[in-house]
């Protein structure tokens, strides 16, 4: 793992909206940064200019050393791979970076929606054995922001505070203590486990997104999308799925926010109701609806992180009926079956495996599949 004192080397995978502000911000801030993308398309501008231009929250231009689709000349030599991609994926780009990751690199997923660490350390396990790194994963994106252009991206707030856990979770305060230099809002998450539940993107965009299909249907996605579209009955609905979410993390010994408490952290924003805290979240100010249902909001987040919470409320007994029904309106509205689509205990490697033994994978400790029955 990289020492502190030394400037740190680090690649963002991704030239999204989220990816293209956070390399121009660590060009900003003085680091080594390369971008990868998977197409030359979001990359083109950032290699003719250079780097990245920011406004907002952070104004300025952040030099990017290289700009490439090549995933072996991105992460080689670095100390830090942030991983700032949809979910959806995280399964390929695991793959394709199993041959390629070195000792010692921490890789974070920005975030890692509902049991993302674990699965991305299961596919490099599977492919090239033990890592001798740190795969961990942020609660929430640290920026609430948005690409203007190409090589152009607008910060609207960085975050206070935003969880963050290692793979095992014994490795989060060295983990902390690297990420700090450019990133201070990160702070010690409990585990994987309760990073993935407290994944609050799984409140807010799915069922915001299905209920405002008309409007964003007929405007285009002109209104404010978390102003505007939150009506005290939708932030209901949200309230569902917000309990629901909570039940499970309580089922797996996680004491979980609540979606309003994490607005009050995360934003400052008070309220005794989550459609009071919304209203009072002035990050949320100028932040448009999707232009269009099909979404990353939608087809990301659906399967990504609402699948992953049905299946753990499967697997612990733990009924999650607005869940599935954000679910069902979501594979009906995209013609998609986001279930099979989506992720599942199995491919987290807890099937079969009791809470116990979920909190001990979480911790480090490795389980035998001839220990996995209940009780044991």
């Amino acid at each position: 793992m990289a020492a502190r004192g030394r400037a740190l080397r680090f690649c963002v995978v991704g030239a999204g909206h989220g990816g293209l502000c956070m390399a121009g911000h660590l060009g900003l801030m003085g680091f080594s940064v390369k971008l990868y993308n998977r197409s030359e398309e979001n990359l083109r501008a950032v290699r003719w200019q250079g780097g990245v231009t920011l406004s907002g929250a952070v104004e300025g231009f952040g030099p990017v050393e290289l700009a490439t689709t090549d995933m072996n000349r991105a992460i080689a030599d670095v100390d830090v791979v942030m991983v700032v991609t949809p979910a959806t994926a995280h399964r390929a780009l695991a793959r394709l970076m199993a041959e390629h990751l070195q000792v010692g690199q921490i890789v974070v997923l920005n975030p890692g929606r509902t049991g993302g660490a674990l699965e991305f350390r299961r596919i490099i396990q599977e492919l090239r054995g033990p890592f001798n790194g740190v795969i961990a994963e942020a609660q929430t994106f640290v920026y609430a922001s948005r690409a203007l252009s190409r090589g152009e991206g607008h910060i609207f707030k960085i975050k206070n505070a935003v969880p963050l856990a290692t793979l095992p979770s014994c490795w989060i305060p060295s983990t902390l203590a690297v990420l700090d230099q450019a990133f201070p809002s990160f702070v010690a998450g409990n585990n994987v486990l309760s990073t993935s539940l407290e994944n609050i993107g799984a409140v807010f965009h799915p069922a915001l997104t299905l209920l405002n299909a008309g409007w964003i249907e007929a405007t285009g996605g002109d209104f404010e999308y978390y102003l505007q579209g939150i009506t005290p009955s939708v932030a209901h609905i949200l309230e569902g799925v917000d309990a629901e979410r909570i039940a499970v993390a309580t089922a797996l010994g996680l004491q979980s926010v609540s979606a309003r408490e994490w607005l009050y952290r995360t934003y400052d924003s008070p309220g005794a109701t989550l459609y009071d805290a919304i209203r009072n979240t002035g990050a949320y100010v100028g932040i448009k609806a999707p232009p269009t249902i099909a979404h990353r909001y939608i087809w990301e987040d659906v399967p990504m992180s609402l699948v992953p919470m049905a299946s753990l409320g499967r697997l612990l007994g733990i009924s999650t009926p607005t869940i599935d029904l954000v679910i069902d309106l979501a594979c009906r509205l995209h013609r998609k079956d986001y279930r099979a689509e989506g992720r599942h205990v199995v491919d987290m490697g807890l099937q079969g495996l009791s809470v116990k033994q979920i909190q001990q994978l979480a911790a480090g400790v490795v389980v035998s599949p001839a220990e996995t029955k209940e009780g044991t």
